[in-house]
């Protein structure tokens, strides 16, 4: 259930409601749209007669809301939520541009790409430090030496910098260098590692897993948001399905709309991860944004051949530019910027 306040309503009323509402046993999650405060109730406590609330004082109305992800969903926020990374306005008119190398190699690759995609139009600078690698002989990342590194091209560049955390025990650690905490594909219903994300109330970037529904991702988001961290990016990032034979995965377009649909929360699409493949990464991006994307999330390398992870999606420096091109063009087709 949601509690609509009117929007004259005076805290005093607002905090009499709470009141009654807590002393029933649920927990109480507060938001704002267009001037009107809107109360949630998350919990099992107990039945409380929606007449009952409606004749309090300052209340407007209540509305039962059917879907599981409550706190996700446009019934609890009707408006679409925006926040600040850095410099930079998440899931405003101009779309979130993160680009960087899978993953973080040495000092001097890492400074050559952030200054590159920088310059192309990138508003935050992606870099693994700990990476989940298919075969435990494959590189896993420098660890926090690859923080250090993220952390000196922010310093130098002013990208805010997205990495990935793998495990909870590892938050508190990343959270120190990370101006995003990725949750990668593979850890989507890591729940420990999902509460982890929400109690350290970093901005969150979650990627949707390759073999879940869109419910599945907004549960997901549901385990962040029921810790009070509404600073939540979705990224679509492709599914398995019964033909991946030429790329990596099947991008899923229509995710984009749905989720905006569904959910105030911003969604971004990786065409890397997607496709697999360089040459399909910008009209995949292309797409993704003419479906309503708030941004892409781009893989680059200065020498894509002699990665040392994914090097077959990722972009060098000039062809991430000529993508970043093309991306103005489409933003503006739609009635979108990039910054």
């Amino acid at each position: 259930m949601i509690i609509l306040m009117q929007p004259e309503a005076t805290p005093f009323q607002v905090d009499n409601v709470l009141a009654f509402v807590q002393s029933k046993g649920w927990q109480t999650c507060l938001t704002c749209s267009s001037g009107q405060i809107i109360i949630g109730l998350q919990g099992n406590g107990q039945p409380i007669d929606p007449f009952y609330i409606e004749q309090m004082p300052g209340v407007a109305d209540t509305m039962a809301i059917t879907q599981r992800y409550k706190l996700a969903s446009r019934a609890f926020r009707p408006t679409s939520t925006t926040f600040r990374v850095g410099g930079f306005t998440v899931g405003g008119m101009h779309l979130t541009i993160v680009a960087g190398p899978c993953s973080v190699e040495s000092r001097t690759q890492l400074l050559e790409v952030a200054h590159a995609v920088k310059e192309a139009g990138a508003t935050m600078l992606r870099g693994g430090a700990f990476k989940p690698r298919t075969s435990p002989y494959s590189f896993q990342g420098l660890g926090e030496k690859g923080l250090e590194l993220l952390a000196e091209a922010r310093e130098v560049t002013g990208l805010p910098v997205v990495t990935e955390v793998m495990s909870p025990r590892k938050v508190a650690l990343v959270a120190i260098y990370a101006d995003v905490l990725q949750i990668g594909a593979r850890n989507m219903q890591n729940f420990d590692l999902l509460n982890a994300v929400g109690e350290a109330h970093k901005p969150v970037l979650l990627k949707r897993g390759p073999s879940a529904t869109v419910e599945d991702l907004l549960m997901a988001a549901e385990y962040i948001l029921a810790h009070g961290n509404d600073r939540i990016i979705l990224c679509e990032r492709g599914i398995r399905t019964f033909d991946n034979k030429f790329t990596r995965n099947s991008f899923d377009v229509n995710a984009i709309p749905v989720l905006k649909q569904l959910s105030h929360l911003p969604v971004i699409a990786d065409p890397s991860h997607a496709t697999g493949v360089q040459r399909y990464v910008q009209p995949v991006a292309l797409a993704a944004i003419a479906a309503g994307a708030d941004g892409l999330m781009v893989e680059v390398h200065p020498y894509p051949e002699q990665a040392l992870s994914d090097g077959d999606q990722s972009l060098t420096p000039e062809e991430f530019a000529r993508l970043i091109a093309a991306a103005r063009r489409m933003a503006e087709a739609v009635e979108r910027g990039i910054a």
